[in-house]
């Protein structure tokens, strides 16, 4: 009977390893092949804000409601200096970093 357990569990964990792969190289792709990548989000009140988005050489600035999106401003490349600003995804994946520890 403990044996069937062990290999329950030994099953289990290798399908949880299994799909954490999965998710990881999902996610490598994703921002490797990604159309638009998230420069900045600044919330302005309760699902309300402002985004900007980067899509191939264009910066689009977003105002963003909980029902509507309108664009504001579009900056060429060169135009606008991000300089050291990084993503909004990646200031995330650092916060869930850090929360892991």
């Amino acid at each position: 009977m403990t044996g069937a357990y062990a290999q329950v569990a030994a099953g289990l964990f290798i399908v949880i390893l299994l799909i954490m792969a999965v998710g990881f190289i999902m996610r490598k792709k994703q921002n490797r092949f990604g159309l638009m990548n998230v420069v900045s989000y600044q919330a302005i009140g309760a699902k309300k804000g402002v985004a900007a988005l980067k899509v191939g050489k264009e910066i689009f600035i977003l105002g963003v409601t909980a029902n509507d999106m309108k664009l504001l401003k579009i900056f060429k490349d060169g135009e606008l200096d991000l300089g050291e600003t990084e993503g909004f995804q990646s200031r995330l994946d650092k916060m869930k970093k850090i929360g892991a520890h």
